[in-house]
C-alpha cells in the first residue's frame, strides 16, 4: 500500500485559520458507512444523531504551550523552538528553527536559558537543556505560546491558548489538540446527557506519533512515534456495559480511537491500562471497540487520514472530502468535522 494513494489536492484557501465562535456552530459532515450516504449538518446538531445508550469517549488531554522564542547567545539571533518530549527534569526534545549547533546557548524570557546538547543532522530534531528554573514544565505557562500547526499562517496571539484547548481539557501533556473534540461546548455536553448519552474520557498526549506525514514510499515501513495514555478502569467498565446493552461506542478524534483500539489489544485487567502506544492503524485494520467515530479533515499522507480510511473505505473517504471541498468545508485543526457511522 503506497502512501501516495493517500494524497488528494486542497487549495489553501479551505485552510482555517481562526475557529469558528460558537465552537459548535462548525459545519458536520454526517457520513454513513452501510448506504454510503452523506448529509451536511452543524456540530450542535449532534444530540439528534446519537441515541439514548450510546457513550461518547473523548481525550481530555491538555496543550501545553511550548512553542518557545528566544535568542542565541552571544549573536542575538532569532530561534523559534518547540518543545516535544520530555527525556528528563529540564532536558527537552525539541524542533528548532534557526541554525544551532552542540554547545549554542539560548536566551528565554524570565532569565530561562538552556544549552543545545545534541543534535540530529538528518532531522530539525535536537536536546536541549534548561537553566535557571527548577521545572520548565511549570513556567510554560508564562513564557510559551500554543504550538499552532504550521498550516496556520499567523503569530499565535493569546486568544489561541483557550481556543486550541478542548473546553474538557484537564492533563497537561500534549504538543497538540486533539482537534475534533474543540467543536464542543459545555452546553453540548450536557445536552448530550441529557439525552442517555454517557460520556467517558481517556488521556491521550498528542504527540509527533498522532501529526508527522509519512514520508516512506509505501506505508508499512512507516514508524509511529509512542505517545503516551491513560484509560480508567470506570471507562473500561462503562465501555463494556454499553457493549452489552448494544449501545455504539463513539470515540471522538483519532486519538481515542487509537487508545481504545490499543487497549482492545491487550489483556483484560482491572488495573486502569496505562504506558505508550505506537499503534498504526492503516486500511485492513480490524477494529474491535469503536463503533463510530468524530473527526476533523486531515491533511494528505498523514497516520490521520490513513486511519479514517482503515474505519470506512478508502474511496469512500476521499470522495467525502472532495464533496466537503465542493460545500466549502474549513479543513485541518481549526476546520469542520465529521461523523462516521
Amino acid at each position: 500500500m503506497k502512501t501516495a494513494d493517500f494524497d488528494y489536492v486542497l487549495d489553501p484557501s479551505h485552510i482555517a485559520q481562526t475557529p469558528i465562535n460558537p465552537r459548535d456552530h462548525s459545519k458536520l459532515m454526517v457520513l454513513s458507512r452501510d448506504n454510503h450516504q452523506i448529509q451536511h449538518q452543524q456540530f450542535s446538531d449532534l444530540p439528534t444523531l446519537l441515541a439514548p445508550g450510546d457513550t461518547l469517549v473523548i481525550n481530555d488531554t491538555a496543550v501545553m504551550p511550548v512553542r518557545l522564542i528566544g535568542q542565541k547567545r552571544p549573536s542575538g539571533g532569532r530561534i523559534d523552538c518547540c518543545l516535544i518530549k520530555e527525556t528528563s527534569l529540564n532536558t527537552w526534545d525539541a524542533l528548532i528553527r534557526g541554525k544551532v549547533h552542540v554547545g549554542q546557548e539560548i536566551e528565554f524570557p524570565n532569565t530561562i536559558t538552556a544549552t543545545i546538547t545534541s543534535t540530529n543532522q538528518e532531522t530539525t530534531r535536537k536536546r536541549i537543556t534548561f537553566h535557571g528554573s527548577n521545572n520548565i514544565r511549570n513556567q510554560l505557562f508564562e513564557i510559551g505560546l500554543p504550538p499552532l500547526p504550521p498550516y496556520i499562517k499567523r503569530t499565535p496571539d493569546p486568544k489561541d491558548m483557550q481556543q486550541y484547548q478542548t473546553v474538557y481539557a484537564n492533563v497537561p501533556g500534549a504538543i497538540a489538540a486533539p482537534t475534533a473534540g474543540l467543536h464542543f461546548t459545555s452546553e453540548l455536553l450536557q445536552r448530550l446527557r441529557e439525552s442517555e448519552v454517557t460520556i467517558l474520557n481517556i488521556t491521550l498526549h498528542t504527540g509527533l506519533g498522532t501529526f508527522l506525514p509519512v514520508h516512506t514510499i509505501n506505508i508499512t515501513d512507516h514508524q509511529t512515534e509512542p505517545e503516551w495514555f491513560h484509560v480508567s478502569n470506570t471507562t473500561l467498565r462503562e465501555i463494556q456495559k454499553t457493549k452489552a446493552r448494544g449501545g455504539r461506542v463513539i470515540a471522538v478524534g483519532t486519538t481515542t480511537v487509537k487508545t481504545l483500539e490499543t487497549i482492545a489489544q491487550c489483556e483484560v485487567s482491572e488495573n486502569p491500562q496505562e504506558g505508550e502506544t505506537a499503534l498504526f492503524i492503516y486500511p485492513g485494520f480490524q477494529f474491535q471497540t469503536v463503533d463510530a467515530m468524530i473527526t476533523n479533515f486531515h491533511l494528505p499522507r498523514t497516520t490521520l487520514l490513513m486511519l479514517v480510511c482503515a474505519f470506512a473505505k478508502k474511496p469512500l473517504i476521499l470522495e467525502a472530502y472532495r464533496e466537503a471541498i465542493d460545500n466549502d468545508y474549513r479543513f485541518y485543526s481549526y476546520g469542520d468535522a465529521m461523523l462516521i457511522l
